[in-house]
């Protein structure tokens, strides 16, 4: 079958001087029958050329499918006299909300049926769920669109009736302030889709009369709002990528005025928790890495900051989580992370041990200051994710539980570990790694290797149950901890970012070439994921070494980054200047031109390619990737694979239920194995 040649309709763009030719940019109108018509045809490619693995996709989905409990429930957390979990039942795509009152032994009570909720919809989402002060009311966002585009709803549940009050336009989420009735949200732009105006709503009036109680009138900063652990507080913040500003209420008093804790300084970040009579703020003041501070509720500006944490340049503090008697630090030391449990009175401290050489661990649900109990999550590449409550007067922990996978799994059978690849400037970049226990560096092993590299995220080392079907078949599965994360602290994430970004694609290079030069796989043997900036990441790296790869797996790719940092319009694009740069200043204009995916498309072979998006994608529009495509078709020179699959109904994170994700992930496997002619 002849894969589709999309019509040329050369536009000029003309920026300081310089002149790009687009020949593809009519496709980004999405209403246009054209443009569907394009995508429906590059479906049916696709279809077609992957025709011949249908039942191979089909097994990898059951496969997968069997491994997952059909039954299963969360581990329950307490709050106001109920506790609170969620529960999937059989052959169900979602779940129920639940919660039980005074003991777990209680008559359940389901707030939500996920499942009923999502009828009729090919895209359900409930975006942030939470109770009223007198546990008598339930605030939920819901989204069927994939735009992330939230409306907020309310449930009476003494009666079950859901109000009339419906709010558009939401991150998702409510804030109740203490007197049952008041609510505060985050309403988008329409068309940016910025999170821009912090709403108040008096349940049972009207939403056209909502107050406004803040408006970020900065484009390149997004606002938020929380309560603090002490539900003494609403906290407004609003961040750009290097600077925040936070303001705060006392929340039986909804009807005042917010406070700035710290007027905006440009690079300075912060943010801000609530215990006793100070302000607990984690900070870059002076520190790269960031210390903790506190300050007295009626003194917040940074003149009466107090250290309790010191900035260290080896360790990066990541977060913290107050009790009564503890203070428990979140850390990243050499790549892994940390709990330490520092003691108020005495200021004795340790750290809580952990017997594998790559893991995560983090806080999970900690809401009393008044306990010696620690709740944390732990897992890595071979053990499911687990919940602990750890006993931090006695040190004692208890297996709460672990995440159930069916079948012949057992976690022994499989070996994790941490490599250094040597970058081409001498940085050594972190490498996890996770193999089937048996297999050996002999170069003939298949290999996917993962990155990120934006934004300061850290893509841990957590267990991915998705990837057991490669596991048993052999491969090398490997995640590349590149720069523009954050995994060896804030200069790992500065050096990764704006005029220093090209290090983030060399560093993916370098790795791949390492995982080859050390014989745990070859050229003819190793592929690539990534998604987002991730995609970014694929696209710039096939432009520099299209032969380290046999092939490559884009998802949702961010590779038209000129054209689309240069539109103001476009959802994300003013809040992230400070990542990737503002092109209307010329030596970030040409710096972006560099390495733009797009833009660098040449005439020369490029490895197997399958490319994924979703029509309604609101941080990546679907535009971009179809852009790519259509002039790789153009100029590649090679005769391997090009394959677009476009989903009609989901947006940036894929599909929404619980076993609909796995034909996408069916689909990528099956587009390996088929490359490598593997049963």
């Amino acid at each position: 079958m002849v894969p589709p040649v999309a019509e040329k309709n050369p536009k000029e763009l003309t920026t300081h001087g310089h002149t790009r030719v687009d020949n593809y940019y009519w496709m980004n109108q999405r209403e246009d029958p054209k443009v569907i018509a394009h995508l429906e045809a590059e479906n049916a490619y696709k279809e077609a050329v992957m025709k011949h693995t249908e039942t191979l996709q089909d097994e990898l989905f059951d496969e997968i499918k069997s491994k997952i409990k059909q039954e299963d429930e969360s581990v329950p957390y307490e709050k106001n006299g109920y506790f609170y979990y969620t529960r999937t039942v059989p052959e169900t795509e979602y779940y129920l909300v639940c919660r039980k009152k005074g003991a777990l032994d209680a008559e359940e009570q389901v707030m939500l049926d996920v499942n009923k909720m999502a009828e009729g919809h090919e895209y359900f989402q409930l975006g942030g769920s939470s109770v009223s002060p007198d546990n008598k009311l339930l605030a939920f966002g819901v989204d069927t669109v994939s735009r992330r585009k939230y409306t907020v709803h309310f449930k009476n549940l003494e009666t079950g009736e859901i109000l009339e009050d419906a709010i558009p336009l939401t991150t998702g989420g409510a804030v109740w302030a203490n007197d049952n009735k008041t609510v505060y949200y985050v309403l988008k732009d329409d068309v940016t889709l910025r999170s821009e105006r912090i709403m108040k709503h008096v349940l049972g009036t009207p939403v056209e009369e909502d107050e406004e109680v803040f408006y970020e009138d900065d484009e390149t900063f997004s606002t938020f709002i929380y309560k603090t652990k002490s539900e003494q507080y609403l906290i407004i913040g609003s961040e750009s990528t290097l600077t925040s500003e936070y303001r705060f209420l006392n929340a039986d008093t909804p009807e005042g005025e917010f406070k700035i804790i710290q007027p905006r300084t440009r690079e300075l970040e912060y943010s801000v928790d609530h215990f006793g009579d100070h302000f607990y703020i984690r900070t870059n003041l002076d520190a790269l890495n960031f210390r903790l501070m506190k300050t007295p509720i009626t003194a917040t500006e940074k003149d009466n900051w107090e250290e309790v944490i010191p900035h260290r340049e080896d360790v990066y503090f990541s977060d913290f989580e107050i009790f009564r008697d503890y203070l428990v630090v979140s850390e990243r030391k050499e790549g892994l992370t940390e709990l330490r449990v520092m003691l108020w009175e005495d200021g004795d401290e340790y750290y809580i041990e952990f017997d594998e050489e790559v893991y995560t661990v983090r806080p999970n649900v900690n809401l009393e200051f008044n306990t010696d109990v620690l709740r944390f999550s732990y897992t890595s590449l071979t053990t499911p994710n687990s919940i602990f409550d750890f006993n931090m007067k006695t040190n004692e922990r208890e297996l709460l539980k672990e995440e159930g996978i069916l079948g012949d799994f057992n976690k022994n059978d499989y070996e994790t570990k941490r490599i250094y690849a040597p970058a081409r400037d001498g940085k050594k970049i972190p490498m996890s790694l996770v193999y089937k226990k048996g297999v050996e560096p002999d170069g003939e092993n298949p290999a996917l290797i993962y990155g990120y590299g934006s934004y300061g995220y850290t893509i841990d080392p957590t267990f991915r149950l998705s990837i057991l079907p490669l596991l048993d078949r052999g491969f090398v599965y490997a995640i590349a901890h590149i720069r523009g994360g954050q995994i060896n602290g804030r200069e790992w994430y500065e050096d990764g970012k704006l005029l220093n970004k090209m290090n983030t694609f060399t560093d993916f290079n370098d790795c791949a070439q390492y995982l080859i030069s050390e014989n745990y796989t070859s050229e003819e043997k190793l592929f690539a994921n990534g998604g987002s900036a991730g995609g970014l990441l694929m696209g710039a790296c096939m432009n520099l070494q299209p032969e380290l790869y046999k092939g490559v797996i884009a998802n949702v790719p961010f590779v038209d980054v000129v054209t689309t940092m240069l539109d103001e319009t476009i959802p994300l694009t003013t809040s992230e200047y400070d990542e990737w740069g503002n092109p209307n200043n010329e030596k970030y204009y040409h710096y972006m031109l560099s390495y733009s995916p797009y833009d660098n498309v040449v005439a020369k072979d490029y490895p197997a390619l399958l490319v994924t998006t979703g029509l309604h994608d609101s941080q990546v529009q679907y535009w971009e990737p179809a852009k790519w495509v259509a002039k790789l078709r153009e100029l590649k020179t090679d005769d391997n694979p090009l394959l677009f699959h476009i989903n009609m109904d989901y947006g940036h994170g894929g599909a929404s239920g619980r076993f609909q994700w796995i034909r996408d992930t069916a689909l990528e496997y099956a587009f390996m194995f088929d490359l490598l002619e593997m049963e």
